[in-house]
């Protein structure tokens, strides 16, 4: 709904018409946010309580509170809110990802699961599997090295020594795609060496999935995020000045390429850790922008970004846990449905010339 602000004339370029436009981008920024995070919360709810196990609300109260109740606390403590926690922590930490690369790049096709990110962590896991015979936990260690492997690839061809040390964003894209194609042929070569079952628990895991909850791997990425966001927060903030050109961003003391090179570090590492928790979790790094970009009404705040990837990651995964099919579908088998039309839709508008 409208209000008057949005109504009226924009104010003059003068301090006092500055100021308004800030605070009315500040009010319209909380109040996207205090939205999303009841939004959050619904789903969380929904998640934990709905479902092929239904969970009364004293029930999950009294739980909580340590009772023991036959079957229902197992299902509580030791799949539903496990899996919903770690997807709203995964979900905010590719949010806050894709913000980051889609502000460094200034392109909104660039997110970690198009840039080959992801894929590099479903490498290192697949290759963990098949080549030392690794199993649950562990593989994560391989699929956060090859995450970061797969990041080091793109950054050395992308950096460009010559008239200036920095990182080219075309470049850096091109050499993402690139070495997603390269993790993609690695993956489907190594899941040959696998033996049947190693390789079916495998495919679940390269498509994304939740079903591997624990509260050991939420307490890791937790940890992780408790590190990174506020560096991310940091980040993003600082490269504000960057879209107003490199010589004012200069005038007004900012140092872009120094913010550019901690926000690309920062995302890929946010990446990293999530997909090392969850596997690669289809194109939710890539909407959460565009999403909260709407809601907030043109600027783009990094707390609405993670919260609307959170929210897309518990709901697809309730989804395709509940509601689509009678097995679980993976959560990133849902979220791959829900954002490869929207990446079609950023393709048309990119070409349009309406998103840059």
């Amino acid at each position: 709904m409208s209000t008057v602000l949005d109504r009226v004339p924009a104010p003059p370029a003068t301090p006092q018409g500055v100021a308004v436009l800030r605070r009315a981008r500040a009010r319209r920024t909380r109040r996207a946010v205090a939205l999303l995070a009841l939004a959050l919360l619904a789903v969380l709810a929904v998640r934990v309580l709905l479902g092929r196990y239904t969970v009364t609300v004293p029930d999950f109260v009294a739980i909580l509170g340590g009772a023991r109740i036959p079957g229902a606390s197992f299902i509580v403590l030791q799949e539903k809110l496990p899996r919903a926690v770690l997807g709203a922590l995964a979900g905010a930490a590719l949010g806050c990802s894709g913000a980051l690369f889609r502000r460094v790049l200034r392109n909104p096709l660039a997110s970690p699961d198009v840039l080959g990110i992801t894929y590099g962590a479903a490498t290192g896991a697949v290759a963990g599997t098949a080549l030392w015979g690794l199993r649950g936990a562990a593989v994560s260690w391989t699929a956060l090295a090859g995450a970061l492997l797969a990041a080091a690839l793109i950054g050395a061809a992308s950096v460009r020594v010559r008239g200036g040390a920095g990182i080219v964003g075309e470049r850096f894209l091109l050499a993402g795609i690139g070495v997603a194609a390269l993790c993609q042929a690695l993956t489907a070569a190594l899941l040959v060496r696998l033996s049947l079952n190693s390789a079916q628990d495998a495919a679940v895991w390269t498509a994304g999935s939740l079903n591997a909850a624990t509260w050991e791997r939420i307490g890791v990425l937790g940890a992780c995020l408790l590190l990174l966001v506020p560096v991310a927060l940091a980040a993003h903030r600082a490269l504000e000045p960057a879209e107003l050109g490199p010589e004012l961003a200069a005038g007004l003391g900012a140092r872009p390429a120094s913010a550019r090179g901690l926000a690309l570090v920062t995302g890929v590492l946010l990446a990293a850790a999530a997909t090392a928790a969850t596997g690669p979790l289809a194109f939710v790094a890539l909407v959460s922008t565009p999403i909260a970009t709407a809601l907030t009404r043109g600027r783009t705040s990094i707390l609405a970004c993670a919260l609307v990837g959170a929210v897309v990651v518990v709901a697809a995964d309730g989804l395709g846990a509940d509601l689509l099919a009678r097995t679980d579908l993976p959560a990133g088998v849902v979220t791959g449905a829900i954002g490869a039309p929207v990446m079609l839709w950023l393709l048309v508008k990119q070409r349009k010339g309406n998103v840059g």
